[in-house]
């Protein structure tokens, strides 16, 4: 009788992996054994996991505060009130509590709902144009959360993306198609341009063991300077100015959901399908489990008969698709067409919207629409309030310092506990 060498899609815990609040628990020793086999990658991304919700809810509060409280130290009224501060301490309080309220006010005016507007068509679009421009940021967080999962770090996302928005703009600007049909090749041709500069980084690292941290960032900048010589031709710009690319045709572009007078179109409904795509791989599928196991320990995936180089290849080649997909939303979206700006540092956010979302599915959506939210509402802040909309990019940089930080707490507290056992377990050796 034959055994099965392929395993089939489970929804069993992995030895080793962190998913959710269950894990296995080892010994001391068989643990420090098996960790020096896992690589540290693996490791790493297995960290990420574990970060319990409630720290990354209490960062976001945490970081919150702290850009409210940046404000409100900048602020010239509250410096010039600060200067007469024994003097008359009220108008001091004044200018602190006003400038913190209007942090905040502003930013849900500007992310969720203008309480001031007219009409509540108009009250509503804030929340509209926060899902807008959530999207990219879901997509390419979904895929780092995949090649996370895998014990990758995918930090090609953002020339991924690049090249995705690249084909997408060529076919939607030069084939003339019907309208669902053009629609459709150019989101598969993007979806493909992402994957294709996503294999090449699979390929040396399932081939070679290259680093696919090195290799992809090399290809971040290949991509940047191609759309820029790109974009200077004249089959980008035609009758239009350097370094901005043609229109695409209408027949190319995502219909609007709402109508003209919002931005939110059929690219949201294509991210949360991503999502759903991307959690029955993870956990639905057996290249999900083989995904997963190689992630958690290549080791025992080899001994499993889990083909590991394969594992690489493919995950690199379904993040950059998706990097890829999440190229379209701008160009086939909300602009229709392609600059060297377009991309952004969307690849990069997607690093800190997988963080927060624990690289899962459900999790890396509500993240994309937060980091949507600040973006949303720092436009709002810098209109009404005068506030920097920098603000937002350090009330992100808290988050993610917070959580680390949280985290290099509980090594070292983990560190301590296990020498503690350690330690005791001599002293009763030494007592027998």
């Amino acid at each position: 009788m034959s055994q099965e060498t392929n395993p089939q899609p489970t929804n069993q815990k992995l030895p080793g992996e962190i998913h959710g609040q269950e894990r296995e628990v080892e010994k001391p020793a068989e643990k420090k054994t098996e960790s020096d086999k896992v690589p540290f990658g693996s490791r790493l991304t297995q960290r990420l996991f574990s970060i319990n919700t409630a720290v990354i809810l209490g960062a976001i509060a945490v970081a919150l505060v702290l850009g409210a409280l940046i404000v409100v130290i900048f602020n010239e009224d509250v410096q010039t009130a600060a200067g007469y501060l024994f003097a008359q301490p009220s108008d001091f309080f004044q200018a602190a509590g006003s400038t913190f309220q209007s942090f905040f006010s502003s930013l849900f005016r500007g992310s969720i709902y203008n309480y001031q507007a007219d009409s509540f068509a108009v009250g509503i679009k804030p929340l509209l144009e926060t899902l807008t421009r959530s999207v990219p940021l879901i997509i390419a967080g979904l895929a780092i959360a995949v090649s996370f999962r895998a014990g990758l770090f995918n930090i090609g996302v953002q020339g991924q993306l690049i090249m995705g928005a690249f084909v997408g703009t060529v076919v939607g600007m030069h084939l003339h198609l019907p309208i669902v049909l053009h629609l459709i090749v150019a989101i598969v041709c993007a979806v493909l341009g992402g994957a294709l500069w996503g294999a090449i980084p699979g390929f040396l690292k399932a081939k070679v063991g290259a680093n696919e941290v090195i290799v992809t960032l090399m290809l971040n900048s290949i991509a940047l300077l191609f759309l820029s010589w790109t974009l200077s031709q004249e089959f980008m710009k035609g009758d239009g100015s350097a370094g901005k690319s043609m229109y695409v045709a209408d027949t190319a572009t995502y219909p609007s959901l709402l109508g003209s007078n919002y931005r939110l179109d059929l690219s949201f409904i294509i991210a949360i399908l991503a999502a759903v795509f991307v959690w029955w791989l993870l956990e639905r599928s057996t290249f999900g489990f083989e995904l997963r196991a190689a992630g958690a320990n290549p080791h025992a995936a080899r001994t499993a008969g889990i083909s590991v180089p394969r594992v690489i290849f493919l995950t690199l080649v379904i993040s950059g698709g998706l990097a890829g997909l999440a190229g379209t939303a701008p160009v086939l979206g909300t602009e229709k067409f392609l600059t060297s700006a377009t991309a952004g540092s969307y690849g990069f956010d997607a690093i800190t919207v997988a963080l927060l979302g624990k690289s899962t599915p459900l999790g890396t959506v509500l993240a994309g629409i937060l980091f949507g939210a600040l973006a949303a509402g720092g436009s709002t802040m810098q209109a009404a309030a005068g506030i920097p909309v920098d603000i937002v990019q350090v009330t992100q940089a808290i988050i993610v310092l917070l959580i680390a930080a949280s985290e290099a707490v509980q090594y070292y507290r983990n560190k301590r506990k296990v020498a503690a056992r350690a330690s005791a377990g001599a002293k009763k050796e030494a007592a027998k």
